[in-house]
């Protein structure tokens, strides 16, 4: 990895590598990525020795964008149990890193949300996985978030219509 790269990290979304910084924390001295986060304008550090466990990964193709929106368009799939298991199954899915399980997870909360009100938990999914889309999306498509978010919504049934991003 160079500073410069564009790389996702789950359950935070996607960001450029704007550098590496050598700090001390509790008497070691370790590297770190300096991962700038587009969406909220979020810095993060991460350990140089620990890229590989944390599941770090490069950005979509545009061509894989065409699957993410076949999973947004798909039937919803609805989880039973109680609350707290649907919880914990819908954060495992984000904390994969996988583009398409966000968007599952986007959909899925989506439609539950337009049938009866989320849990505030549950919302907080749900704003995260939108989060993980737009901030990659963004990248794929070369688009603003502004018109990725429109686009998205479009699809999850917020607006009528469907543009093409």
């Amino acid at each position: 990895m160079e500073i410069g790269d564009r790389i996702v990290y789950p359950m935070h979304g996607a960001g450029i590598i704007a550098g590496v910084e050598t700090n001390e924390i509790g008497g070691v001295t370790k590297s770190y990525y300096v991962l700038k986060m587009p969406m909220g304008n979020l810095k993060l550090m991460l350990p140089v020795d620990k890229i590989n466990e944390i599941g770090l990964r490069g950005i979509i193709d545009r061509s894989k964008v065409a699957e993410v929106k076949a999973v947004l368009e798909g039937a919803p799939e609805y989880t039973v149990g109680s609350w707290n298991k649907r919880y914990h199954a819908t954060l495992e899915r984000l904390k994969s890193g996988d583009i398409l399980d966000a968007a599952a997870v986007a959909r899925n909360l989506s439609a539950q949300n337009a049938r009866k009100k989320l849990s505030s938990g549950e919302r907080r999914l749900l704003d995260l996985a939108r989060q993980i889309l737009i901030s990659e999306l963004v990248f794929a498509c070369e688009k603003p978030p502004e018109e990725i978010e429109h686009w998205l919504d479009e699809i999850l049934g917020v607006f009528e219509g469907s543009d093409d991003v």
